[in-house]
């Protein structure tokens, strides 16, 4: 019997990524939350490069320099200056280089990474702290101390 508990921890995960997305906006490095419609350009831009993006598949984007995201033309010729994220979250307390901190990558994020390789970073917050941690997928692969094979199914 459900008793509500696992969509509690499912709602908390997720207040969690949105205060790590808020947090990361705070520092005024370039981070932005992408609006539906800035998504679905940056979606449409990628795809037309051949280069594979799946929306759920990152929560944030990281801009080098001035780009309108909500205008597909500029998001087009801007596509180099756009870095998009996937954000792990904690609230645990951490050591600041993040060591011992335990996270999933999904199937998706992995297929995203491999795709726009530079293009597409993790970044790990702790809501805690504030710290948070920019890496590429073969930065983490190169890091990792085990990885565990799961099964993740949603009803």
């Amino acid at each position: 019997m459900n008793d509500g508990s696992e969509l509690n921890v499912f709602q908390s995960g997720q207040k969690t990524a949105s205060k790590a997305a808020a947090i990361l906006v705070a520092k005024k490095i370039g981070f932005i939350i992408p609006t539906a419609k800035q998504k679905q350009n940056l979606l449409v831009a990628f795809a037309k490069q051949g280069k594979v993006v799946y929306g759920k598949a990152f929560d944030i984007v990281k801009l080098s320099d001035a780009v309108d995201l909500s205008d597909l033309a500029e998001v087009e010729r801007n596509l180099d200056k756009v870095t998009i994220f996937e954000i792990k979250s904690t609230k645990k307390p951490l050591r600041p280089d993040f060591s011992k901190f335990f996270f999933a990558l999904t199937g998706a994020e992995v297929l995203v990474a491999q795709s726009l390789k530079k293009q597409f970073k993790f970044v790990m917050v702790n809501t805690a702290s504030g710290d948070h941690l920019e890496m590429d997928l073969a930065e983490i692969f190169g890091r990792a101390k085990g990885i565990y094979p799961t099964w993740s199914i949603m009803f």
